[in-house]
């Protein structure tokens, strides 16, 4: 579990139940046809929703813009992100993290930082692997200087290792938990471990590994549901954007009754 209390100093609570925003398509990618103000009208009415599910964080991303750029996004997607996050944080003032895909992790520090968020989620950030994307590589020295930089210190990472959507035969020699020991020793705020794609349920003994190898805390970043949640009782937080969803689809709407569903077994957890 989480000795560092990283978690407790975030949401005031031994877990995090974080609910993903997915952003409409933002200005400029394939798929964008809503105005600024539309998008953060539905990014306030989710936000809204896990909140009154009993969701204790937030997230937003910008899922749809797909295909996602590696590495580095325009500054119209930092803009557009950094508004809707503020307006997020004043209107429901959860903890909130930011994900910029793909991998886009110096732009999640600036829109942390611009939106007042606590926390980023990042990809990359030790070792390499092949994404969709092409090729990813470690980027936790510039991230961390990055961050101090801009006078973001107190902005937490979470980094994934052995990212979902993503090959890693080039590191198939070093297992998970000794990856975990190596974000933590580039000092990573938090680690999250998830299944092969999204909405695909993590390895319940690979967490165990991980939450075993570090002190840092381990969550959950896919397949969460209210009917094996009880198998990740060692996270320390989850991050949930799927089951969540009309259908359980990352797509469609949030649907109130499901994130109620989830929060429930959430806190019947022991």
């Amino acid at each position: 579990m989480d000795a560092s209390g990283t978690i407790a100093a975030l949401v005031n609570d031994r877990r995090a139940l974080i609910g993903v925003l997915h952003l409409p398509a933002l200005p400029g990618s394939p798929g964008a046809t809503l105005a600024i103000d539309r998008i953060v009208d539905r990014a306030l009415a989710e936000a809204q929703i896990y909140r009154d599910a009993g969701f204790n964080a937030l997230l937003i991303e910008n899922m749809h813009d797909r295909p996602y750029l590696k590495r580095a996004v325009g500054p119209e997607v930092t803009a557009a992100m950094a508004v809707v996050g503020r307006a997020v944080h004043d209107v429901v003032p959860l903890p909130l993290g930011v994900q910029v895909l793909a991998g886009a992790n110096q732009a999640a520090l600036a829109v942390a930082l611009a939106a007042g968020a606590q926390f980023v989620r990042v990809e990359g950030f030790v070792f390499a692997h092949v994404a969709d994307e092409g090729l990813i590589e470690s980027d936790a020295g510039e991230l961390l200087r990055y961050r101090r930089a801009i006078g973001a210190t107190e902005v937490r990472v979470f980094a994934d290792i052995k990212k979902k959507h993503s090959a890693h035969a080039i590191t198939s020699d070093v297992d998970i938990a000794e990856t975990a020991r190596a974000a933590e020793f580039f000092l990573v705020d938090g680690v999250v471990v998830t299944g092969t794609v999204t909405g695909r349920p993590a390895d319940p003994v690979e967490l165990g590994a991980v939450a075993n190898a570090v002190k840092v805390p381990a969550l959950i970043g896919s397949g969460i549901a209210p009917d094996n949640i009880a198998l990740y009782a060692a996270a320390d937080g989850f991050i949930v954007g799927s089951w969540v969803k009309v259908d359980g689809h990352w797509s469609k709407a949030l649907d109130p009754a499901r994130a109620r569903a989830l929060a429930e077994a959430f806190r019947s957890l022991p």
